[in-house]
């Protein structure tokens, strides 16, 4: 069965198109943003090396060399997103959006390196001082640093917020915090300059400190999003109330996405509909929910299951309403679903999900069979223990 992007691309669908314009503009507007990054960064940083080496201040050259890795990060950002454009492969079906995290991890990996570097330098200058030799104009520089920083970062982690980029996201940060390093050097030197105390190792041991922390933070927020996190639980129910739409689906469960990249996704879904549906009438059906599902909200549902409802049955609407009130007063079990009894079989069957809050979610499990067992000696069950993977 073909995904619902290959339907929309052969019907030449404007939702389609749509996409592929959304994305490209996504694409130019982070390489734009990453491109003044580096020119504002690559500034900085000259003009603040050049202040630092002349008045001997290591803050000062420390903040150059950091605004220098500023630089290479957001050339890393423009080389990623490039990379994450690419059209899917053999190699590569699912596409390249991961390349995406690696960026913003290798990005991560640079900040740290600054920090731990910058800190190394600092205690060599706490153990073997010198005094700094400030300057009007050197003072002015790093005051309209702070100003340019305050302004870049708050710029890039906005754009990077609006375009679900953590490369830019990253940056952002990291500029918003070289504002605060600039600005604490500029206390610094006016410290100097009017008591006579010099803070300059220390001040930048601090520093050193602070980046060290943001680098481990944000390399621990991009591993979690290689390692794979939960969806989302507000966007998996839009996508559950898309589904609920179409006439005859009762229940919308089991939905499991796969995360390719930044807003690329591909996942399954289960559906409850009646027993007497065809094959040609679900074939119909799920096509539909497949291509609907894509143009709202651009998830590509490989595959849709199916839970039969039995109709016409008064008896087995009557153990179904029992057996999942005895079943949801357990602990722990979040849901009941595709609940299904054949009285020619003598089997009921039916999926519990089991909170990952449960200390033995095996334990939980046995517990409801044993429990519904008592409750219908004659039958032969098949509950199966189930996960929500977009469980909040």
């Amino acid at each position: 069965m073909g995904t619902a992007k290959d339907y929309i691309q052969n019907m030449d669908h404007p939702e389609d198109r749509a996409q592929e314009g959304k994305a490209q503009a996504r694409e130019k507007q982070i390489i734009r943003t990453s491109m003044i990054g580096i020119g504002a960064n690559a500034a900085l940083a000259g003009f603040k090396a050049a202040v630092g080496l002349m008045t001997h201040s290591i803050a000062i050259v420390l903040d150059a060399v950091n605004n220098l890795s500023d630089a290479g990060s957001s050339l890393i950002t423009i080389i990623g997103t490039k990379l994450a454009g690419k059209q899917p492969d053999k190699k590569h079906p699912f596409g390249h959006g991961r390349v995406e995290y690696l960026s913003a991890l290798l990005i991560s990996v640079i900040v740290l390196y600054a920090g731990i570097t910058s800190l190394i330098e600092s205690v060599k200058k706490i153990l073997h001082p010198s005094s700094p030799d400030y300057t009007t104009v050197s003072l002015v520089i790093v005051g309209v640093a702070v100003l340019v920083k305050i302004i870049l970062g708050r710029y890039v982690k906005r754009v990077g917020e609006k375009v679900n980029s953590d490369s830019l996201v990253n940056s952002g940060t990291d500029a918003m915090l070289d504002s605060v390093i600039s600005a604490s050097t500029l206390v610094a030197a006016i410290l100097y300059l009017t008591a006579g105390i010099s803070l300059e190792a220390w001040l930048g041991a601090i520093i050193s400190i602070v980046i060290i922390k943001s680098g481990i933070d944000m390399l621990r927020e991009t591993i979690s999003q290689l390692l794979g996190e939960s969806v989302d639980a507000e966007f998996a129910r839009a996508i559950k109330k898309t589904v609920l739409s179409f006439p005859g689906v009762s229940g919308a469960y089991d939905l499991v996405l796969n995360n390719y990249g930044p807003d690329a996704y591909n996942g399954s879904i289960h559906i409850e509909v009646p027993d007497t549906y065809t094959a040609s009438e679900l074939d119909e059906l799920i096509r539909s929910i497949t291509m609907k599902v894509y143009e709202e909200h651009q998830v590509i549902l490989t595959a849709v299951g199916v839970y039969s409802v039995n109709t016409g049955e008064d008896e087995a609407a009557r153990m179904r309403d029992r057996i999942y009130e005895e079943v949801r007063a357990q602990q722990y079990v979040n849901q009941v679903h595709g609940f299904y009894v054949n009285e020619d079989k003598k089997t009921i069957r039916f999926d519990v999900v089991v909170s990952f809050d449960a200390p033995d979610r095996r334990k939980v499990w046995a517990e409801v069979c044993e429990k519904v067992q008592k409750m219908y000696p004659d039958y032969t069950l098949m509950i199966a223990m189930d996960s929500d993977f977009s469980e909040a």
